[in-house]
C-alpha cells in the first residue's frame, strides 16, 4: 500500500497534545498518532452506518402485531442460541 504525504495545520494546544501522547509512549511520531485516529474514525463510522441501517430497517418494517411478552420470548431464544444467555 502506497503512502501519500499530507500537510496538516494544528493549533499550538493541539500540537502540545500530540507531543504529550508521543512522550507518554503511546505513539512513536505524529504520523502514527494521526493514522490511529483515522483508523478509529473508520471503525466508528462502520458501526454507525451499520446501526443506522438497522434502525431504518426497523422503522420500515412497520408496527409489530406481537405482544411484548412474545417479543421478549423471541429475544431470549435468540440470545440463548448465540450464547449470550
Amino acid at each position: 500500500m502506497g503512502t501519500i504525504r499530507k500537510t496538516v495545520t494544528f493549533t499550538e494546544k493541539q500540537d502540545k497534545w500530540i507531543k504529550a501522547q508521543i512522550e507518554a509512549g503511546e505513539y512513536t511520531n505524529d504520523s502514527e498518532y494521526l493514522r490511529n485516529l483515522v483508523r478509529q474514525d473508520q471503525a466508528n463510522n462502520t458501526k454507525y452506518f451499520s446501526l443506522k441501517t438497522k434502525i431504518i430497517e426497523g422503522l420500515e418494517s412497520g408496527v409489530s402485531t406481537k405482544s411484548l411478552p412474545e417479543i421478549m420470548k423471541e429475544v431470549e431464544a435468540r440470545m440463548r442460541e448465540d450464547g449470550r444467555l
